[in-house]
């Protein structure tokens, strides 16, 4: 029954199937011939899955993402981030990185985040002779800090699926984006060094000019001080909170800035459902998918057979990088996590490693993925920003993904970096 139902999957997955349709379809088979559930049973589930307070944060963080991506606030971030780094080496390409490390606790996609900043740094660094195709692989990576830093989609579909708390992850996933975007700023810089991106000639601004930027973003900048105040101040809970988001994004962007008008909300609303309503589905048909792998222990079985394999806990955190890695190339985010965690969250938990931990460590590999040869998303959306071609960028971005893997060893072998913070915080870990 186990191989016909993996074969099934397979071949659904392989001839273009959508993964809720191949998890559906498989798990109907296995209802009508083997009968592990009935289909009453099986519908139940499904509808239960996606019957989550928690997952109302998925459309509303994507609305948020989209009005402020928008409304001017991206613009009013980079001018911030240049009074600080205009005038070293490198300088326009650390402004990019620490930009969407700003905008990512705001937008909670990482394709937002390549939008938002390609669209403003790209033109610059190439204006400042860059080289283009450099440009647009950094700003392509470091959208993918948009899916570690919160508010993030991805972090809600980890949390509703491991059962853990979404504030802790939230928390914890604050120093892995530091320790991401500090990564990438060390190699802009030395890269930048070597191929003499150097400013032509220093940039000097009065004190009026200065202070006309600050109090102009500062709007701005208060916009992921409320979003996440309110969650670990206790005043919302996440999904509030992104209510409370889109309430301020609408204000700061029509009524502050007045960059765009109420005409647009409706097409971004429709927007963030067509990106909410694939995820609700995957979870659903997961969900009836994963009653049956629970029902004949399958989870359990793999997990007793890797760990007969070896129990080691630094090898382990290896294979699963490998396996993530190798994933997020070729998967949807979202449809990896709800897929693998269920299998594989339990033989962390058993040689010692914290669900929060795991998270972290998954949610960092399959960011990773997005900009990952031959089918990392953000190098889809880089190239159609910044114009190059994307067999160039794939040539291009190797030296930036072993830079994020370098990231990524740490946070995973040294668990203290990003769960310092939740302890600290009270949080459960």
């Amino acid at each position: 029954m186990i191989v016909a139902l993996v074969l099934i999957f397979v071949v659904l997955f392989i001839i273009g199937a959508p993964i809720a349709v191949a998890l559906g379809a498989t798990s109907l088979f296995n209802a009508e011939v083997f009968h592990t559930i009935s289909l009453t049973a099986f519908t139940k589930v499904a509808s239960n899955g996606f019957n989550s307070y928690l997952l109302v944060a998925c459309p509303l963080f994507t609305f948020a993402g989209d009005i402020m991506a928008k409304g001017g606030i991206s613009n009013r971030l980079v001018k911030v981030a240049r009074l600080f780094f205009d005038n070293i080496t490198g300088g326009l390409g650390i402004v990019a990185i620490i930009a969407c490390m700003i905008f990512a606790a705001i937008s909670g996609t990482g394709s937002a985040t390549v939008s938002a900043i390609g669209m403003i740094m790209i033109p610059e660094m190439v204006k400042a002779h860059y080289d283009r195709s450099y440009s647009t692989c950094m700003v392509a990576i470091g959208g993918a800090i948009g899916t570690m830093i919160p508010p993030s989609v991805c972090m809600v579909v980890y949390a509703t699926t491991a059962g853990v708390s979404l504030t802790s992850m939230f928390t914890a996933g604050i120093p892995a984006g530091i320790i991401f975007g500090c990564a990438l700023i060390v190699y802009c810089y030395f890269s930048s060094k070597k191929c003499g991106y150097v400013p032509e000639k220093k940039v000097k601004r009065t004190a009026k000019e200065t202070l006309t930027i600050i109090w102009d973003a500062i709007p701005a900048l208060l916009v992921p001080v409320i979003i996440l105040g309110s969650i670990y101040s206790g005043y919302a809970t996440p999904t509030e909170s992104a209510a409370l988001g889109c309430l301020v994004g609408v204000i700061v962007s029509i009524f502050v800035y007045k960059e765009v008008s109420f005409k647009i909300l409706p097409y971004l609303a429709m927007h963030a459902m067509t990106i909410a309503a694939p995820v609700m589905f995957i979870i659903s048909m997961s969900s009836g998918f994963g009653s049956i792998l629970s029902i004949e222990q399958i989870p359990a079985k793999v997990a007793e057979l890797i760990l007969a394999i070896t129990n080691n806990k630094i090898l382990l955190l290896m294979i699963i990088n490998v396996v993530y890695l190798i994933m997020g190339t070729f998967m949807e985010t979202n449809a990896a996590i709800i897929l693998t965690v269920p299998i594989l969250l339990p033989i962390m938990t058993a040689v010692g490693v914290s669900p929060i931990h795991f998270g972290i460590i998954t949610i960092v590999n399959l960011a990773i993925g997005f900009v990952t040869p031959p089918l990392g998303a953000n190098l889809f959306m880089a190239s159609a920003i910044g114009g190059v071609p994307l067999n160039k960028l794939a040539k291009d971005i190797w030296p930036w993904i072993g830079t994020a893997i370098l990231a990524l060893l740490l946070i995973t072998y040294i668990p203290e970096l990003v769960l310092f913070l939740p302890r600290l915080m009270g949080y459960t870990v």
